[in-house]
């Protein structure tokens, strides 16, 4: 994603006041809550925080108080578009509470990289933590009808790391999948790299070498809908992935109301330990002194630049 240009509206703002708005509405608001931390439950979290560290999309300090905000209220929170300069990466941190950690990838395309941020106090990071690529070897079995491009393999490889939670052992792969453009060529290979990602969480399930039954994809996987008859969509679920439909049909993009941020899972161990699962809309709390739902121009612009154009995705699993 190229940086987004400084919004053309002054609004300063105290970080205090719109975090004490966000944790209202999450609380309150019909539709927007999210369950609290808890013994027993495991609250999975993801976010795509637009070009977080890129020179062109600066972020003040209020900005940064907001985010690690955000990213406070999850035991795990699998983060996309983390720039090669880690600057940004490390304001945040530095602003969450001194027990949360962090593990990240190396970069890929768009030189970005794959990050986890989670709480120590809760959460024990296992020995599992890589990238996943598929073989050139085995691209060949790379294969969707209707589609004769051949894959090249990810523009950013998935990370997968292991979690334990209590005891419960839980494989998150976190992946930004290929967006290109809308041209059918994009979209053929949004498609494949989708198809390789199933079939990479299938076989590590059906040859019994996946570290933990309870394998869970999630992230930016640039699937404009969840719904039958959508090709990425289709492409996921082909190998036995299931996507469970959010509690809340709020889109997780801010200007275009799409859906491509999902997770997804197999119906066994993960399956039986999912409990419900949503999208954060923070429109109406944040900056609410420029959301104006009839001109929602300033708020866009303002919100995608110091925060991002994506909304938050959670979801919750049972750990006993």
């Amino acid at each position: 994603m190229p940086p987004f240009p400084r919004p053309g509206t002054a609004f300063g703002f105290d970080a205090p006041s719109e975090i004490s708005a966000l944790r209202n509405w999450r609380d309150t608001k019909t539709g927007r809550q999210i369950p609290e931390r808890q013994p027993g439950k495991f609250l999975l979290g993801s976010w795509n925080i637009a070009n977080l560290g890129d020179d062109g999309q600066q972020r003040d300090d209020a900005d940064v108080k907001v985010i690690a905000e955000l990213l406070s209220w999850f035991d795990v929170t699998a983060v996309q578009e983390v720039k090669e300069d880690l600057t940004d990466f490390r304001r945040v941190m530095d602003a969450l509470p001194d027990h949360f950690r962090a593990v990240f990838s190396d970069m890929g395309g768009n030189n970005e990289r794959m990050l986890f941020v989670y709480d120590s106090d809760r959460v024990e990071r296992l020995e599992l933590a890589g990238e996943i690529a598929v073989p050139q070897g085995s691209h060949r079995y790379i294969r969707l009808p209707g589609i004769e491009q051949k894959f090249r393999g990810f523009d950013r490889n998935p990370f997968a790391v292991a979690f334990k939670v209590e005891e419960s052992v839980f494989t998150v792969v976190n992946a930004h999948l290929y967006f290109g453009s809308g041209s059918k060529v994009s979209e053929n290979r949004r498609a494949l790299e989708t198809y390789a990602l199933g079939r990479w969480a299938d076989l590590r399930i059906n040859r019994g070498d996946a570290y933990s039954g309870n394998t869970i994809v999630i992230g930016d996987l640039n699937m404009p809908a969840a719904v039958p008859g959508d090709k990425i969509y289709e492409a996921l679920i082909a190998r036995g992935l299931h996507v469970p439909v959010h509690q809340s049909r709020i889109g997780t993009t801010i200007t275009e109301g799409k859906h491509y941020d999902q997770l997804a899972f197999f119906p066994g161990d993960a399956g039986q330990a999912f409990i419900t699962d949503g999208v954060f809309d923070f429109d109406g709390a944040l900056f609410r002194d420029l959301w104006n739902p009839e001109i929602p121009q300033s708020f866009e612009e303002f919100t995608r630049y110091h925060i991002s154009d994506h909304r938050p995705i959670w979801a919750q699993f049972r750990t006993n």
